[in-house]
């Protein structure tokens, strides 16, 4: 082989380090072209090299594999309230119901009594008639008839009724004193008419005070004579029927003068087991105050 050979062949063989300044003199510089470098050839689908001839590029480039579409941001949903229920508004606040006793309890009777729900005189107990007479106030208003006073039935009857009066408060007994026994002309005397159905507190043939009185029944009769008080018990409690015998004031035995709030309630539609029964609170309270053990207890027709 030819010396000339040789160099040819390994010329061609090219798998030796270039010459950079070799190749600079052979080259334009690349910063000196201005002509964009032929796209290298892309890969063929299985891995290979593509062939040496390179496809020419469309006008308008291949559309890139589109990335699935961004959902816009979505604000998380704001837990809905729950829906507003029906306002209903507390009911109103019960002032007085079966059972209260005091000073407001005779003002609702007595304005009741003005305006004709309510026909007899003040007790300041609140019973059953009272309720009732309530509950026909109400009734007539178009509220609620519960027979209980709240603040509006209160409201709607302070409206409607003036202030009672002293005597309309606290009038005179229902009943007509009788005429008193002879034995309660003198000294400090209870004198308790069974006819007139009234207790006159009397001193020296004076009567200080009267109030309605109910006795026992015909199989629990109130016994009749002259008594002394021998004993006084302001929150008495019957220990043989456990009933309340407020401001009590013995004279025979277990029976004896005292506030009943069944006879303030319901009037003459009762009787006692024997004692002289009170339906005024308030009198017989100030009763109680005055009397004194040995004062007389006389009970008469």
């Amino acid at each position: 082989m030819t010396a000339g050979v040789l160099v040819t062949a390994a010329l061609a063989a090219g798998c030796g380090p270039q010459d950079p300044g070799a190749d600079a003199l052979r080259q334009p510089s690349a910063r000196a072209t201005t002509a964009p470098a032929s796209p290298a050839p892309s890969p063929t689908d299985d891995g290979k090299g593509g062939t040496g001839t390179a496809e020419p590029s469309p006008s308008t480039p291949p559309p890139s594999p589109s990335a699935p579409p961004t959902e816009p941001p979505t604000t998380p949903p704001t837990p809905s309230s729950p829906a507003p229920r029906p306002s209903t508004a507390p009911p109103p606040e019960v002032l007085m119901r079966t059972g209260s006793e005091g000073a407001q309890v005779r003002e609702l009777q007595a304005r009741l009594r003005q305006i004709g729900h309510f026909g007899r005189n003040p007790t300041g107990y609140y019973g059953k008639v009272t309720a009732d007479s309530v509950r026909s106030f109400q009734a007539k208003r178009g509220t609620e008839a519960t027979g209980s006073t709240d603040a509006d039935t209160w409201r709607k009857l302070l409206t409607m009724t003036r202030t009672p009066t002293a005597d309309e408060l606290d009038p005179p007994t229902e009943r007509p004193v009788a005429e008193p026994d002879e034995r309660c002309l003198t000294g400090r005397v209870l004198c308790i008419s069974k006819k007139s159905r009234t207790l006159a507190w009397m001193i020296d043939g004076r009567v200080v005070s009267a109030m309605d009185v109910r006795f026992g029944s015909e199989y629990t009769p109130t016994r009749e004579g002259e008594f002394p008080v021998y004993w006084k018990s302001r929150d008495h409690v019957s220990t043989l029927y456990d009933t309340p015998m407020p401001y009590a004031l013995f004279f025979s035995g277990g029976q004896a003068v005292h506030y009943s709030a069944d006879f303030a309630a319901n009037g003459y539609g009762g009787a006692s087991h024997g004692c002289v029964n009170v339906r005024d609170r308030k009198k017989v309270a100030a009763l109680f105050d005055q009397v004194k053990n040995g004062d007389k207890v006389v009970i008469y027709w």
